[in-house]
This record gives structure tokens, sequence and C-alpha cells, in this order.
């Protein structure tokens, strides 16, 4: 009586050239959003869907606020782009008290990151 092939032997031997296939990594602002929302609310949840929104509104205000501080450092013919370009571009992109709330922010983390 023949024997049948076990599972294990019938994988195709691996070549030297093989290699363990990974995962191309893709970034977002996931973490950090959830560590947001629990330190403003730490008994809420959120899908996976308003996760997914909420990283593309990161995303478009990083590249309006980001495009914007480049316009600003063109114009002034600088080659560096500093804070103060990034803080004035978030004076003109983000209304009234939103502004104001988000260069007190800015500038506590850049004091912070200085400081260290």
């Amino acid at each position: 009586m023949a024997k049948t092939p076990s599972k294990k032997s019938a994988k195709a031997p691996k070549k030297a050239g093989d290699k363990k296939r990974t995962n191309k990594r893709t970034e977002s602002y996931s973490s950090y959003i959830y560590k947001v929302l629990k330190q403003v609310h730490p008994d809420t949840g959120i899908s996976k869907r308003g996760m997914s929104i909420m990283n593309s509104f990161i995303n478009d205000v990083f590249e309006r606020v980001a495009g914007e501080s480049g316009k600003l450092t063109r114009y002034n013919k600088k080659a560096t782009l500093s804070s103060r370009e990034v803080q004035t571009a978030v004076r003109l992109m983000l209304p009234g008290e939103l502004a104001k709330h988000a260069v007190s922010e800015g500038t506590k983390a850049v004091t912070k990151f200085t400081s260290s």
C-alpha cells in the first residue's frame, strides 16, 4: 500500500531568492486621533469609517497649511520654511477661535521641543 504524501511535504521547496512577503506599510493618523479622542471623551469610541473620515480631514488640513506655508516662504524669498510661516498659514486658513487655539497649541509644542 502506497502512502499518500502529507500536507507538509506538498509545499514546493523554497528557493534561495525567495523571501517572506511583507505588507507595505500605510501611514495614517489613526493612533493619534484615538489618543486625543480618549483624552477628550474617555468612554467614547470611533468606527472604522469615522476614523477614515477623520484621517482624510487631517490629511486635507495638513496639505492646505503646508501649501500656504510654502507660498509664504516663496513670497518672502526665503529658502527655509520656519514655524513663523506655518503659524501665519494657520492664521490664514483656520477661522477665528480655532486659529487662536491652533496657534497656542503649536507654540506650546515648539517650546516643548526646543527645551528638550
